[in-house]
């Protein structure tokens, strides 16, 4: 359900202060963080559900890289194959399949290739939570928000990742299970459940299509983090509640005033 129609996205009342609407300008959001309801009211939540990769850490660069070294290894050609980063997001078996066109087989035989390659190279100093992420979460914790991870990435790897990171602990983690959790819905139900937490009582905040999608079968509403013009467009057209640059705006929208804490966003 998308709660722009069902009513799940609802204001608390707190003012997202003038600072932060210059910085929407100065940003330039475009109309889906530039309206009414975007600016000026955060959301309503009694939890706060984040993804992980591209929305807490920035694991881009090593995403690509490791899937370069894969997709070699096994005799792709990376001039044929699509953009990498459309790995990022969805579970690795379909984003394989989408950038290099092909069955579900050869996209299985790839991700092992890719794991194996991951688990070798990738280290923490690897994937750096972005700015401002550390503090926004202590705040969380702070005012008693409970906080929890649903990923696509395999729930035992997302679980050893996050383990690694200077953050508070999360409440709950949910990645993927095979078999069992398959999709984003069924990572943010799961972290729904453990919380023991309605939906509307809930936010997701994601920086792809799939972020949106799962949390509006659910009816939760979803916001998106999108960090260049190609990120925002794909938010706004998947409906996100709400869109915005970077976690001091997403602090905002969460009624959350980073600056007084001494980020150094």
């Amino acid at each position: 359900m998308d709660s722009k129609d069902g009513g799940s996205l609802r204001s608390n009342g707190r003012s997202v202060p003038d600072e932060r609407l210059a910085a929407d300008e100065r940003h330039g959001l475009g109309e889906q963080l530039t309206s009414d309801r975007s600016r000026h009211a955060a959301f309503s939540y009694r939890a706060v559900l984040f993804d992980f990769d591209g929305t807490l850490v920035d694991t881009g660069p090593a995403v690509i890289a490791v899937a370069s070294q894969a997709l070699e290894a096994c005799g792709y050609d990376l001039d044929a194959v699509g953009d990498l980063h459309q790995l990022i997001g969805p579970p690795l078996p379909d984003g394989f399949m989408l950038v290099a066109n092909i069955d579900r087989k050869a996209a299985t035989q790839l991700v092992d290739t890719y794991r194996a390659l991951f688990n070798e190279q990738v280290k923490p100093g690897d994937y750096p939570p972005f700015p401002g992420i550390r503090e926004l979460l202590e705040a969380l914790k702070a005012q008693g928000t409970p906080i929890a991870v649903a990923t696509s990435r395999l729930d035992e790897t997302a679980r050893a990742m996050i383990a690694e990171l200077d953050v508070p602990p999360f409440d709950v983690i949910a990645g993927r299970l095979e078999p069992g959790r398959a999709t984003k819905a069924d990572c943010i139900r799961a972290c729904l459940d453990a919380l023991a937490c309605d939906p509307a009582d809930a936010v997701m905040v994601g920086d792809r299509r799939f972020d949106v999608e799962g949390a509006h079968e659910l009816g939760l509403p979803c916001i998106g983090v999108g960090r260049d013009e190609q990120g925002r467009a794909e938010l706004t057209e998947a409906g996100a509640d709400a869109v915005c640059c970077d976690t001091y705006e997403l602090a905002a929208l969460l009624g959350i005033d980073l600056s007084a804490r001494g980020s150094s966003l």
